[in-house]
């Protein structure tokens, strides 16, 4: 959409799939021009959702990709990388969902394009806080609804873990990622510096469902069990994990979770 509230910001999206795509496709959407890195062979999602009338368009890819500009980079290659680099230097944001060693391997960690740009905010979307014991594990959305009880939240309801039939997880933590952003080049007016987000996947999954889930044990010391029978009066399973993927109930703990995305502040 020309003529925005985020005209004038350029976005540069290093992401694939959903969860990346959807939130620079909101920034698209504002205004921002985006511009959309993709590998010679394509972002996967180009090819996933079934037929398309233009070959490499599937429908999914469309919704999540409208108002975007793309350019193809092979980063396996010292030239690309050298282009990417420059388009740095006059962009406002960059959003990655690539993980974090391959970035650093490459020459685009955020070490290296703030000193050529220290205005950039650099958006890191990841599957697991980098900090925590699960910083190198994959993630995809069944493994998060899995991991941070989306899953056992329907079987607390009917008996049976289950996962929502649309990539939940993907969607909201990609909103998250818009309001991090936003947020940041809002900063950076007053500071003059950029600096570098990271919003995970898992840590802001699970703090979603525990605001409404840990009920009594909020408190310190807790003051009572889970309202479970608030959703279903049926005799309720409890499952046990046996995939990578599989619900599993959580844990309930007392302390207050804490925030569930880094913010670096200005660089």
């Amino acid at each position: 959409m020309s003529g925005g509230p985020l005209q004038g910001i350029r976005v540069l999206d290093l992401t694939s799939v959903v969860m990346g795509p959807v939130a620079t496709q909101f920034f698209a959407d504002y205004g921002a021009d985006v511009v959309k890195i993709e590998p010679p062979e394509g972002d996967l999602l180009r090819t996933l959702g079934g037929k398309s009338v233009t070959p490499k368009m599937a429908s999914k890819f469309l919704h999540m990709n409208r108002n975007k500009r793309s350019v193809v980079l092979d980063l396996k290659q010292p030239a690309a990388r050298g282009a990417l680099k420059r388009l740095c230097t006059g962009a406002d944001v960059l959003v990655v969902n690539m993980r974090a060693a391959a970035l650093e391997r490459l020459g685009l960690g955020y070490d290296e394009l703030r000193a050529a740009n220290g205005k950039l905010v650099y958006c890191s979307l990841v599957g697991f806080g980098q900090s925590g014991r699960y910083a190198a594990k994959p993630a995809y959305d069944t493994i998060i609804q899995g991991s941070a009880g989306v899953a056992a939240c329907h079987a607390r309801s009917t008996g049976t873990p289950r996962y929502t039939p649309m990539v939940m997880a993907d969607h909201i933590v990609g909103l998250i990622a818009v309001q991090m952003v936003l947020l940041a080049l809002y900063q950076r007016k007053s500071s003059g510096a950029g600096q570098h987000i990271e919003v995970p996947m898992f840590e802001n999954m699970a703090a979603f469902v525990m605001s409404e889930h840990m009920y009594l044990r909020t408190f310190d010391p807790p003051l009572g069990r889970p309202a479970i029978r608030a959703y279903s009066s049926r005799k309720r399973a409890r499952c046990r994990p046996r995939t990578a993927s599989s619900a599993c109930r959580p844990t309930p703990t007392s302390r207050p979770l804490r925030s569930s995305t880094r913010w670096a502040g200005p660089s």
